[in-house]
């Protein structure tokens, strides 16, 4: 299969092979395309969903899944007819969410680095169109002065609207030259791509924003351990921000009304629980 996801996001195919599974009494069809623009699960980045389009029909992918290093693309319908040509077409409002939550991560473990120290290293990731999850190594628990500075630097980056530097088929030597951050878990091949936004380099196979500002907003709402030495951050970019700013006004202004409309609901509060 031939990738196409780093910069299309549509794309004309083929099913070179499909096979019928059958899972805890769910049915469902495995397809190999010959060109594909959907990107497969991998290094914690959820796999793309979208259609498959041609003249007779429709056909929903559901999920993207990497299997003997192929992109598997799943669907509960088989098409009627496989040998037609296709046109791949990846969810799009899905692919900006998982590519604004991936870009985020990067520039997450930069100001973590930059914070905390440089023996911050990432020690597994979760990337979905919803949210991100970035587990780190970190000695103690992450203050909350801390965890605003992080917060501030990130979403500096992201209004400084920086360009993704795309660098494909980079020997490895290379690679390290240009700094390049190897991440948790992954395997390198003798030639690898690079991923740099602005002070953030890395090692990445994954979907990105074209530029750190369609990003939009970013939010820490967790901080946690999850081992011994081990955090976790959970986050939010873009819209899912939006819900959380209105959630929180909807709910100061619901705890204001109980309290008559205090101007100054801290003092309120204060004189109720003395009471």
């Amino acid at each position: 299969t031939e990738f196409k996801g780093w910069d299309y996001t549509e794309f004309d195919c083929h099913i070179l092979r499909y096979r019928r599974v059958q899972q805890k009494k769910q049915t469902f069809f495995e397809l190999v395309l010959d060109t594909t623009p959907f990107y497969a699960e991998m290094g914690g980045q959820v796999g793309d969903c979208g259609r498959l389009v041609s003249a007779e029909e429709t056909i929903e992918i559901f999920d993207t899944k990497r299997e003997n290093n192929l992109p598997i693309h799943l669907t509960k319908k088989l098409p009627a007819h496989p040998e037609a040509a296709f046109r791949a077409e990846v969810d799009l409002k899905a692919r900006r969410g998982s590519e604004a939550n991936h870009t985020a991560t990067h520039l997450l473990d930069q100001a973590l680095r930059e914070v905390l120290g440089t023996h911050v290293e990432q020690k597994g990731s979760l990337v979905t169109a919803d949210y991100l999850r970035f587990d780190f190594s970190h000695f103690q628990k992450v203050s909350p002065e801390e965890l605003r500075k992080v917060e501030r630097l990130v979403n500096r980056r992201i209004r400084e609207d920086i360009p993704l530097t795309d660098h494909r088929d980079v020997p490895m030597e290379e690679a390290k030259k240009l700094g390049a951050i190897a991440l948790f878990g992954e395997k390198y091949g003798d030639k690898v791509r690079v991923v740099r936004f602005g002070p953030s380099c890395e090692f990445c196979g994954g979907i990105h924003v074209k530029s750190t500002g369609h990003i939009g907003f970013f939010k820490i709402i967790s901080e946690s351990s999850v081992a011994a030495g081990v955090r976790r951050i959970e986050a939010l970019t873009g819209k899912a921000c939006e819900e959380v700013i209105y959630n929180l006004e909807d709910t100061l202004k619901e705890v204001r009304e109980l309290f008559n409309n205090s101007k100054d609901l801290k003092a309120t509060l204060l004189k109720y629980i003395d009471e």
